[in-house]
């Protein structure tokens, strides 16, 4: 159990150095009283919660789809091997697909357990669209934004109570389960976007492809859910058109084509 006692110069020294109150820098801004060894940790819990409740998460079996998550792990192993990516070799960065249609929607737990579900796959035209929204989800779980989200959520007390091994039972459970539906600061989806966009600078995709999403979901008639999750700040587009532009990426790659036999292979 990674949540154990710890003494209480150890504590304050995670409040000590893990707070940074200005400024985007690896791990992003804010305080976090978790270690990355508890964003796995509290990974797994999801996991678990997600493999115990196939009615509202039906993960689609790799038997018989192997094309398909031969397809999506290379797109995020093409992320990952851009050198630009937290925690490359510490996370677990396993993907799995979900079978719904109806839900456009993609999510990444701490620790870096990734579902992409297939409305989105089926909603987005080409691979570089379905990248960019790939790397906005890494990009929250590279910079722990649950966690630090985890920890204004449930406060100090709360936490340091797990830390020193004195947590209620079942606080670890609840925990997990709020991150499946964990609302992101304005702040903390503005610096997924931007490492959205860093991530696949070095790569041969159009590094602005989290943009070419946002466009088409603003042509939705009705909210889909990754913006119940994930607020829509204004000019969203525009700054990632931006970066894009600022960094010089010299990606032109769609792979329309092989992402269209994808789309009809689900």
């Amino acid at each position: 159990m990674l949540f154990k006692r710890l003494p209480l110069f150890a504590i304050a020294l995670t409040l000590s150095f893990s707070f940074s109150g200005c400024g985007v820098g690896k791990e992003g801004g804010g305080l976090n009283l978790f270690t990355p060894d508890q964003d796995i940790e509290l990974g797994q819990e999801v996991v678990k919660q997600i493999e115990s409740d196939p009615s509202q998460y039906p993960v689609l079996p790799e038997k018989g789809n192997e094309e398909a998550y031969a397809y999506i792990r290379k797109i995020t192993k093409k992320i990952l091997d851009s050198g630009q990516v937290a925690y490359r070799d510490k996370f677990a960065w396993e993907v799995k697909i979900i079978d719904d249609d109806k839900t456009l929607n993609a999510f990444c737990t701490p620790g870096g357990y990734i579902y992409v579900y297939t409305g989105l796959i089926k909603f987005l035209d080409s691979e570089d669209q379905l990248a960019g929204v790939m790397g906005h989800e890494i990009a929250h779980a590279a910079l722990r934004h649950s966690t630090r989200q985890m920890t204004q959520v449930y406060g100090i007390a709360a936490l340091t109570s797990i830390v020193t091994g004195n947590a209620e039972p079942g606080l670890i459970e609840q925990i997990a389960l709020g991150l499946i539906s964990l609302k992101f600061s304005r702040n903390h989806e503005t610096e997924a976007d931007s490492h959205s966009v860093l991530y696949l600078c070095p790569t041969d995709y159009n590094a602005d492809g989290a943009a070419a999403f946002f466009k088409k979901i603003e042509g939705e008639s009705s909210p889909p859910e990754f913006l119940s999750t994930h607020p829509n700040p204004g000019n969203r587009v525009q700054n990632i058109e931006k970066q894009a532009a600022e960094k010089n990426c010299k990606g032109n790659k769609d792979y329309r084509t092989e992402y269209q036999k994808i789309k009809a292979k689900l």
